[in-house]
């Protein structure tokens, strides 16, 4: 019994023993690693510039700026009542029906045909079209997303007018009131630069970093001391620099033998 728990009590020694030895290795292979990565500082700087410089060049170039313009509706009116609107629960269902109707056929196809885009197909129009409720509203806002900014602010208004007039033809209501027009956007909604620019660069700098600690990784040659006692197992009993004769002199190397 006694043997017994001496065996057991070694094994659990070596075992932390080799445990508290990979920690270390652990360390100093992390360790290692952020000097290789400093040590090539510049080759990360470059990346992150020239990646960046990229996607901001790319961005200018070759993404076509988008603007947006929107116009706001009030989706009540002067008819309709809180009594009246009690079944259809108010804030919601009577918001999905104006929203349902916005995006029908029939007022999209008006709008195309009002502003002589009759070239874009249907499904076209409204992928250039967003229509929302803001939280806790009772307002329908129509967002148009067009190359042109002056285009985009017309296709909102005409279609904040072609809702209003179809909502009181099938509510047979009062037509609803635009709280809103839409104005001539001043600066593009996307691309966004600045977001680009940055995002190139992390990517520069990421690849960089990886090839860096690639090539630090499959790199076996063995450089100190150290790397004698890690890699090969053996002691180093001495370090003396050795001179290699060259057509233009002389040149100090190092050399180490190991036993």
């Amino acid at each position: 019994m006694y043997e017994n728990w001496e065996i057991r009590r070694t094994k659990e020694v070596v075992m932390e023993q080799n445990n508290a030895i990979q920690n270390e290795e652990q360390e100093i292979d992390l360790l290692e690693l952020f000097h290789a990565l400093r040590r090539k500082w510049y080759m990360l700087l470059a990346a992150l510039l020239v990646f960046a410089l990229a996607a901001g060049a790319g961005t200018k170039l070759l993404i076509t700026p988008q603007y947006q313009s929107s116009a706001m509706i009030y989706i009540l009116t002067k008819t309709t009542s809180v009594t009246s609107l009690a079944d259809l629960q108010i804030g919601s269902q009577l918001t999905i029906d104006f929203e349902t109707l916005a995006m029908s056929r029939p007022v999209v196809n008006k709008v195309r045909e009002n502003l002589g885009l009759e070239e874009i197909s249907y499904e076209e129009f409204r992928g250039l079209l967003t229509v929302s409720n803001p939280a806790d509203t009772r307002i329908l806002q129509i967002t148009a997303t067009h190359p042109d900014p002056e285009t985009a602010q017309e296709i909102a208004n005409a279609m904040a007018e072609a809702t209003a007039d179809r909502v009181a033809e099938i509510m047979v209501t009062d037509r609803p009131t635009i709280v809103e027009e839409a104005v001539v956007a001043e600066s593009p909604s996307s691309p966004n630069l600045l977001k680009n620019v940055l995002l190139g660069g992390m990517i520069g700098l990421f690849l960089a970093a990886a090839l860096i600690i690639v090539r630090h990784l499959m790199d076996d040659t063995i450089k100190t001391e150290e790397d004698v006692e890690k890699y090969l197992q053996l002691n180093t009993i001495a370090a003396f620099s050795y001179n290699k004769k060259t057509s233009g002199g002389e040149t100090g190397k190092k050399r180490r033998k190991s036993a």
